[in-house]
This record gives structure tokens, sequence and C-alpha cells, in this order.
């Protein structure tokens, strides 16, 4: 007997409040864009240049003691946060503490470092230092621009991709989720404040990825369906074909979060911003793939019949595997 995460004979409307859903997806992506320009994000050091450095200690993690200690050295705002983590045992007491470059060094100081370790070594003589991580800010800028530059790539391949597979149409709302998936993932972490460094662009990617994989399967079934059923209306294609892919959409989204919430609750710290950006990516480019691509397909439509001499315009390589 196999298991059925939903009925193979599904008949759900999934455009019955499309203007409700469809209108959410438009604040969300307003208030994010705001949210974006008003309070910011959290950059890692990655971006704003600096040095981190992480410490391990027996003694509990004192941050004024921490502060007081390193004030003498004349750094600046320094940026000290004890670390939680379940995985960690008595013994482990876990701080980060962030230093912003210095103004007009090309580069941190590696003296800076050891001044930086030799005064958190006087509260405790046995501290470890597992990992220090420097960046200098002419190469964090040149960092913030190549992110940039990695996202609209990914997703301007995408845009010609999905244009070469199917049509215009069909592009355009592939987009339009992707878009709406990387505002609302940037928009999340500017609410939450959660640290933004290199490992999230690599998420956003993943999720882009993810993400159109998909979009492209449920568009798949309903270029097949609307060969199939030239007289039905868009929107009953567009239910049917949804409908039909929901089981194939709720296993590979299932599964897929049962790994990353492993990963988020025992998976430690260091990982922890990456997992939740994939997590939230997971969840909102299942919802895209339905809520907002569908949804500006209906509102485009497209051409019904693929027999006619102009067949291949637009779908050329469409019988290349997703």
């Amino acid at each position: 007997m196999r298991l059925k995460l939903v009925p193979s004979d599904t008949n759900w409307d999934f455009f019955r409040f499309s203007k409700v859903t469809f209108g959410a997806s438009i604040v969300a992506v307003i208030l994010s864009i705001v949210l974006f320009f008003v309070v910011g994000l959290n950059y890692g050091i990655d971006f704003r240049g600096g040095t981190t450095i992480r410490t391990e200690s027996a003694q509990a993690v004192d941050v004024g003691a921490y502060r007081s200690a390193i004030q003498p050295l004349g750094l600046g705002d320094v940026a000290i946060t004890e670390v939680f983590d379940p995985n960690f045992g008595p013994e482990q007491n876990v701080a980060t503490i962030k230093i912003e470059a210095q103004e007009g060094d090309e580069s941190i100081a590696a003296q800076t470092v050891l001044d930086v370790q030799a005064a958190l070594k006087t509260l405790d003589p046995n501290m470890k230092f597992p990992s220090v991580e420097s960046v200098g800010p002419k190469v964090s800028g040149e960092l913030i621009l190549t992110a940039i530059y990695a996202v609209l790539a990914a997703i301007a391949a995408v845009l010609f991709y999905i244009w070469l597979r199917f049509e215009w149409q069909f592009s355009v709302g592939a987009v339009a989720a992707l878009v709406h998936d990387v505002i609302l993932t940037i928009g999340i972490f500017s609410i939450l404040q959660i640290q933004f460094d290199l490992a999230i662009i690599a998420a956003l990617l993943t999720i882009v990825g993810y993400s159109l994989n998909d979009t492209v399967v449920v568009f798949d079934r309903v270029r097949e369906n609307l060969i199939k059923y030239k007289v039905r209306p868009m929107k009953e294609v567009l239910n049917l074909s949804i409908n039909e892919t929901l089981s194939r959409t709720v296993m590979t989204s299932g599964t897929t979060l049962i790994a990353l919430i492993s990963l988020l609750i025992l998976g430690g710290d260091v990982i922890r911003g990456f997992v939740f950006a994939m997590t939230w990516g997971v969840v909102v480019g299942t919802y895209s793939s339905v809520f907002v691509a569908s949804n500006i397909l209906l509102m485009l439509g497209t051409k019904r019949d693929w027999s006619k001499p102009d067949a291949n315009k637009g779908n050329q390589f469409g019988n290349i595997d997703a």
C-alpha cells in the first residue's frame, strides 16, 4: 500500500481567490522593497569589510567584560554577540566579535587580530579562537557587485531558457515568480535582521533554481493540456495542470523541507542563515509557482494550437529535458 499525501483525483480551484493571492504577493513585494531601503540588511563582514573573531571558552560569556577588554585598543564600534546553540556542551561558551574595517585601511591588519586575542585572553587564558575571517573594504565592495551580477545573470538566463522552451508569456510568468521569491527573501532578512553574507547569496541562487524547476514542471503540463484540450477555458486548463502535478509538488517540497528543518534545528549556528534562507525559499518558491507564475500566464494568455506552421516558433528547444 503506497502512501499518498495528496489524493490522485484532486480538483481544487487554485484561482478562486486569485485576486487575493496575487494582490498579497504584490503587497509583500512592495513591503519588502520598502523595508530594504528603510531598515536595510544586516550585512556580514563579507559585504561590510572587517574582521569576525569567534571565541570559545569554558567560562560564561560576559559581553560587558569582553567589550571592556577590547576598548583600550581603540577599534571603534565593536559588535559582540553570544552564540546559543542546542548542540553546544556545558563547556562551550561561544561568542562572535565583529570589528569593522578601520578607515583608510585596504585590509585588516593581522596585528589587530592578535591584539584582540591577547586582550580577551586576560579574561580566560584558555580561551580558543576557532575561526577568524577578515575582508578588506575594497574587496567587500567588489563582492557586493559580484553578488548582484550573479543574481541578475541567473534570472536573465532563466528568462532566455523559458522563452526558448515555451513562449514569451511563460517566460514572463516564470521570471516574475523568481523575482518575487528573491525580493521576499531579502524582505524577511530585513525584518528579522539575520546576517546577510555570501552564503545567503548562494542560497538565493539555489532558490532561483528550485523555484524554476517547480515552475517548469507545472508549465510542461500546462502546455500538454493546452494541446489536448483546445476548447477548454485557460483557467480550467491551468487548474487541471496544477492539480495533476500537485502530488509531485507536495512530495518534492515536503521531503526538501524535512531535510532543511532538521539542519535548521541541529545544523549549528554557522549554517543557520543559509538553511533559513533555503527553507523560506522552498515555501515561497512553491507558492509562487502556483499563485504567481500561473496567474500571470492566465492574464497574458497564450496560443492554444502548436500544430500550425509556426509551431516551432519560441519552442524550438521544447524537447530538451528539464
